[in-house]
């Protein structure tokens, strides 16, 4: 089993920058990830990052403004918002998997709040 539990959101105006951090704890990661549920719609990838090459992936909405990084040797996954736009408003939820396809683990999501 993996448990991951994010931390860091908050209310930011537009323009403003904001870390979310993931903690994960358990057995051995494919790779981690950040998604993004804004209000009344479905749950989105905004980022990802093999855990031990460290390769990345973004959503063509964040590229340029979000970076998402890890510390493997504490188990930490982090996520930099920076630019922040209202419509960047939603849940943010950490996920974990073990293997190539399926996000096998998912935190409870930190809420991040970007006023115009």
């Amino acid at each position: 089993q993996v448990a991951v539990a994010e931390a860091g959101g908050g209310l930011v105006q537009a323009g403003d920058s904001l870390r979310l951090t993931c903690a994960a704890s358990g057995r051995a990661l494919a790779s981690m990830g950040w998604f993004h549920q804004a209000p009344g719609k479905e749950r989105e990838f905004v980022a990802s990052i093999a855990w031990l090459t460290g390769s990345t992936e973004y959503a063509d909405s964040v590229k340029g403004r979000f970076t998402v990084s890890r510390d493997h040797t504490k188990y930490r996954l982090y996520l930099q918002m920076n630019s922040l736009k209202p419509e960047d408003t939603g849940v943010y939820f950490c996920a974990a998997r073990t293997g190539d396809t399926v996000w096998n683990y998912w935190g409870q999501g930190t809420q991040v709040t970007v006023s115009s």
